[in-house]
């Protein structure tokens, strides 16, 4: 037989398409020819693939060969496409049966001696391959197997080289047969620093807290030194437990740029991006868009230090997925949507030098230079963040208190019963709540409606700011196990917009 046909897939966002791997071997001239929208990376598996057949002790068939890798307006990138590019020569040559090729799905680049390497974006092909493969098999490099198997009920075979690939399609018993790979035991362990270890900062803590309890946005303003960067790394450790369902597409993000690690499964993802970062290192890019760190932080915390530092243009382009959850990522020739739902912890100083208000009155900022330095962040990237909370100076009695303050699992659990309240009563966090939705879960007593209409005229708050307020304070409800907002909940609600008070100054 001189035509043999494999199915592999094609990263595309996050989505895997299948492609078929077509291989034609025709008379003629000796060539090696694979188009299909190849990249450089797959036209080099010309090369790859013809020591790994020699290497591992077959014929590479001295004929024209033809790979055609369709559909044919599909980009193909990466290496995935060795394993199958080299077993339909093998077919197509006689040199392995084909009546089971179409019962698997094949994926692996392949190294000179035809061992199998691991490859980037795994879980997602197996996600594809379940929902739309039905019982198809997936073959792939055995570093990858136990990624892939955390996909429920998919049917993972690990293969460490060609030659034990070939081996499972020519052994007529059970011997030399490749097995089907088990789901990986996980042992979920939440590796976070602990809140116990920072000292003071009672009223940040709660702000925090709420801020994890309702999955809200937050930004820490103080001075150099007084822990902003400290309390940031250990926000993850308040959040709630992650679901099935939040886990898979988390580990699935990262599994595209081949970050994912089986024991980073059900932790919240951290992503601390240096202020030198590009736009496009936010929120992904590239002819072949790849997700940025916004998308890395699907479900997690993306912490941006010393904020006004980022060029303003790379800052605003958060707006729309602080609101959306997602990203379009479009170009030319392709477009790419990835999710973006992240929750956002920002830290910066209230001044150039760092210490305007502090008690040593060292800063000789004038009220212009201040003013300056807080408008790098936009007005509406600003309005987008949900809380924004003071970090001042620690005292230097606290600092020497060896009691500590609470623990990050007992913060925790007080969390965890608030989101499961608004599961059960919403299906959503309060963050993600519309304005509909608002009317109904958020309702107002007589005090409450007129403290938050005065702060509103007061501050000239925009309608974002009103309904913003409403969520925090649904959320200060809910850790307080009260099913109805009263005057004390907004009124800690609205305490939480005022950390940058040097906004006020005229410009």
């Amino acid at each position: 037989m001189s035509l043999a046909v494999l199915k592999s897939r094609a990263l595309a966002g996050m989505e895997a398409q299948e492609v078929s791997v077509e291989i034609h071997l025709a008379n003629g001239l000796p060539a090696f020819t694979i188009v299909g929208l190849a990249d450089t990376e797959v036209k080099e598996a010309r090369d790859r693939v013809r020591a790994a057949i020699i290497n591992s002790g077959f014929s590479f068939p001295a004929q024209r060969i033809t790979v055609n890798l369709a559909p044919a307006d599909l980009p193909k990138e990466s290496g995935r496409f060795d394993l199958p590019i080299a077993l339909g020569i093998l077919a197509a040559s006689g040199q392995i049966p084909t009546r089971q090729l179409a019962e698997y799905e094949f994926a692996g680049e392949l190294s000179l001696s035809g061992a199998l390497r691991p490859i980037r974006g795994t879980l997602a092909m197996a996600v594809a391959s379940r929902r739309y493969g039905g019982l198809c098999g997936l073959i792939l490099p055995i570093d990858n197997a136990d990624e892939a198997a955390l996909v429920q009920d998919a049917a993972i075979y690990p293969a460490g080289s060609l030659l034990q690939t070939c081996r499972h399609f020519t052994s007529t018993g059970s011997e030399g047969k490749l097995m089907r790979h088990p789901s990986p035991s996980l042992r979920q362990l939440r590796h976070y620093p602990d809140f116990a270890d920072v000292k003071g900062q009672l009223a940040v803590k709660r702000g925090l807290e709420i801020a994890a309890a309702g999955q809200h946005s937050v930004l820490l303003v103080g001075p150099p030194g007084a822990g902003k960067t400290m309390l940031a790394l250990r926000f993850p450790g308040l959040l709630p437990a992650m679901n099935d369902a939040e886990a898979l597409e988390a580990a699935a993000m990262l599994s595209l740029t081949g970050q994912f690690r089986l024991d980073l499964w059900k932790q919240r993802p951290f992503r601390a991006p240096h202020h030198t970062a590009s736009g496009v290192a936010l929120v992904g890019g590239g002819s072949l868009p790849r997700p940025g760190e916004i998308s890395l932080a699907h479900h997690g915390v993306l912490f941006l230090d010393e904020l006004p530092e980022f060029e303003q243009r790379v800052l605003d382009v958060l707006r729309e997925p602080l609101e959306s959850g997602h990203i379009t990522i479009s170009r030319a020739a392709r477009q790419a949507d990835f999710p973006a739902r992240f929750q956002l912890v920002a830290a910066m100083n209230p001044c150039p030098c760092g210490y305007a208000g502090h008690s040593s009155a060292r800063c000789h900022c004038t009220a212009e230079q201040v003013a300056r330095y807080q408008r790098r962040i936009s007005g509406p990237l600003l309005d987008r963040i949900d809380i924004q909370l003071e970090v001042a100076a620690v005292d230097p009695l606290a600092l020497a208190d060896r009691t500590g303050g609470e623990s990050s699992s007992t913060i925790a659990a007080r969390v965890q019963l608030a989101a499961d309240r608004q599961w059960q009563r919403q299906g959503k966090p309060n963050q993600a709540l519309l304005p509909r939705e608002l009317e109904q879960h958020c309702k107002l007593d007589g005090p409450s409606h007129v403290l938050l209409q005065r702060s509103m005229a007061r501050f000239q708050w925009s309608g974002r700011a009103y309904h913003r307020i409403l969520r925090i304070a649904r959320t200060i409800a809910d850790l307080a196990a009260s099913p109805q907002l009263h005057e004390a909940h907004v009124k800690e609600a609205v305490q939480y917009q005022r950390a940058l008070r040097q906004r006020d100054l005229p410009c």
